[in-house]
């Protein structure tokens, strides 16, 4: 079986919506990180100084397949192709070496691939 690290860069706004998605799709242990980020058009604000605001950074290890699936789901949550913006950034990481993760969610990757074959 292969993995993926999947890492939803997005604002605070879109963080539970993207939690569960990806809960909704089999995702199970979600990793939550707060960040700042400084966009290519950044935002003027009180006494000159920029603010982009608040993002959540959520982290999953999930079965290669399976992180393709959420990543799409992610992808048409973020985007809004009617206005041509984004309001965060999602990508997956090939995953080499895993340790400790739990049992139970590895038969529910293994459930995933044989309900998909």
């Amino acid at each position: 079986m292969k993995f993926s690290v999947l890492t939803a860069i997005v604002s605070e706004d879109y963080e539970q919506k993207v939690i569960d998605g990806a809960r909704e799709l089999g995702a199970g242990g979600i990793t939550l990180l707060s960040g700042r980020g400084i966009g290519s058009d950044a935002k003027k604000t009180f006494f000159g100084m920029t603010y982009e605001g608040s993002q959540s950074i959520i982290i999953m290890v999930l079965e290669k397949g399976l992180s393709l699936e959420i990543l799409k789901s992610i992808q048409t949550l973020i985007v809004d192709k009617k206005n041509n913006d984004s309001h965060g950034v999602v990508f997956t990481l090939p995953l080499e070496h895993l340790g400790g993760i739990d049992l139970s969610q590895l038969a529910k990757f293994e459930q995933h691939l044989k309900e998909n074959l």
